[in-house]
């Protein structure tokens, strides 16, 4: 291995660090805990060696978004695929999401919520965040039901989802309710 490969490879090493380092950190204490000041300490590098990395912690949000979308898109997947018909997957895709929201809540604001400077819905949106989309679209785009364009259905579908794991993570909506929630979604919406 040259010497240029192994500082590449240093280089991605540290990288996954900060990343991986502000993940746990701010699903432990929340991304106000999250700073360049602590992170350096936590990594035991120093501040610029941070900012070699990225700009700040909008980037940082950023990284995290990009590696949660990966991750959320692989939980749908594995979900949908064990589910035999569309109904099932259907309910499989939102059980799923939801799990994936109330396990990664920093994650998942770090998709939804914070600015991550990154572009939705866009030409330029980064491929993680376009594949996440492709994994609800995957399994919603048959039910969305003759003359409705898949891709529209699939955006209220996930808005739905949103607002359930964004209601129940903030306490207003009965917890004990959850899997009738997800029925009635179901049912309702895309009506299988």
């Amino acid at each position: 291995m040259s010497v240029q490969e192994r500082k590449q490879r240093e280089r991605a090493d540290r990288e996954r660090l900060i990343v991986a380092t502000a993940r746990e950190l701010a699903e432990q204490q929340g991304w106000d805990a999250v700073t360049t000041r602590r992170l350096a300490e936590r990594i035991e590098y120093s501040q610029p060696v941070l900012y070699s990395h990225f700009r700040g912690k909008r980037e940082i949000i950023g990284a995290v978004a990009l590696e949660g979308a990966a991750e959320m898109a692989v939980a749908l997947r594995a979900a949908t695929s064990a589910a035999d018909g569309p109904r099932e997957r259907v309910t499989a895709l939102a059980r799923a999401y939801l799990d994936f929201a109330e396990r990664n809540p920093a994650v998942y604001d770090a998709l939804f919520q914070l600015d991550g400077g990154l572009a939705y819905a866009r030409e330029d949106t980064p491929e993680p965040l376009k594949d996440a989309f492709a994994a609800l679209l995957e399994s919603l785009a048959e039910v969305a039901g003759d003359g409705v364009h898949p891709g529209l259905f699939t955006e209220v579908f996930w808005a739905a989802l949103h607002g359930l794991a964004t209601l129940t993570r903030a306490g207003r909506l009965l917890p004990e309710d959850a899997a009738s929630r997800v029925e009635l979604l179901v049912d309702r919406l895309a009506k299988v």
